[in-house]
């Protein structure tokens, strides 16, 4: 017969085999907090949650805030840094607050299109850069998350042809100082306005427009209070999907790889249907009434280069990051 110590010890050892052998989900949650700035029904929230964070599975807790109800826009990567928030999805210029290095990246015609963003971020550049956010701002970058090119958005009926036609124009542009020179180097003068009080600022006159992929333009019905859209295309709208480093240093090496390709599924997704967005909102915008055009982007191109190059700003990008880039 079995001493009933012994039977103990056995049962015991069986229970430790099984609890090992159990997913996350069953004995603890990881609780990923997600804030944004956009709303829940844009393309890249949807692939978030209904990609991202399904087949993340049960051992995570994925808790999104859209519409900046959680933090507002340009306050999330300290949030992250403090514990206070887990994941967000944010522009070069907000990192560029800690780390200079990211400001090349969100620079007037630097990034060219969205697989030129994904061959920046599949390359040496990219692990160079993710390096840079981990030792600089204990986040990890997951994916890149494109959201369109940025188009130039005004009330009035003035042609905009060329840089020099925006003088004076009152340009909503998010706060924080790349952002701010980004509507500089398009020949704007830019006003720092969070993302979900645009809407009012443009109905008041507080502005006289706004710059965004056409997507969002659609998505928060700037094209409501605005009378053209200038396709100047001066920017690649993307961000970057962050983890809190010391989230992502606790998991297996297994599982950071399989949120990494977790985050490009979805983002490859949202991607596709930010493209066909753009495709067919120029129809629409006409449909309601908006003047759509080209202006003259070479000379909007030749301008903002020698902004940035004549700019301080410039003095942060890493030796030889442009031409690397360009040479992608």
């Amino acid at each position: 017969m079995i001493s009933t110590t012994r039977r103990s010890l056995l049962a015991a050892g069986v229970a430790i085999v099984a609890f090992a052998a159990m997913p996350m989900a069953a004995f603890a949650q990881q609780a990923l907090r997600f804030a944004d700035v956009t709303t829940a029904d844009a393309p890249r929230s949807v692939a978030l949650v209904n990609i991202f964070a399904k087949e993340l599975g049960d051992g995570y807790k994925f808790e999104p805030f859209f519409n900046s109800t959680l933090f507002k826009q340009g306050t999330e990567l300290v949030a992250i840094q403090r514990g206070n928030l887990d994941m967000a999805i944010l522009p070069p210029a907000d990192l560029a607050k800690q780390a200079p290095e990211f400001d090349i990246l969100g620079a007037a015609y630097v990034v060219r299109s969205p697989d030129h963003l994904n061959a920046i971020f599949d390359s040496e550049i990219g692990e160079e850069f993710r390096k840079i956010a981990r030792e600089k701002l204990k986040v990890e970058i997951l994916a890149p998350v494109y959201y369109g090119a940025r188009q130039v958005n005004l009330k009035g009926d003035k042609k905009i042809m060329k840089p020099e036609d925006l003088a004076g124009v009152k340009l909503r542009m998010p706060g924080g100082e790349s952002w701010q020179f980004l509507g500089k180097a398009i020949g704007a003068n830019p006003v720092a306005v969070d993302y979900a009080e645009t809407y009012t600022a443009l109905q008041t006159g507080a502005i006289d427009g706004q710059d965004n992929p056409l997507p969002n333009d659609k998505l928060m019905k700037f094209y409501e209070v605005t009378d053209q859209i200038v396709l100047t295309s001066h920017n690649i709208g993307f961000g970057m999907f962050l983890v809190s480093s010391k989230i992502f240093d606790a998991l297996p090496k297994d599982e950071q790889e399989r949120m990494r390709s977790l985050a490009k599924k979805a983002f490859a997704s949202s991607t596709a249907e930010y493209l066909k967005q753009e495709k067919e909102l120029i129809d629409f915008f006409k449909g309601e009434g908006l003047e759509v055009y080209e202006p003259d982007v070479e000379a909007f191109r030749t301008y903002a280069q020698k902004q940035y190059l004549e700019s301080p700003l410039s003095k942060s990008w890493p030796a030889g990051m442009l031409e690397r880039i360009n040479a992608l």
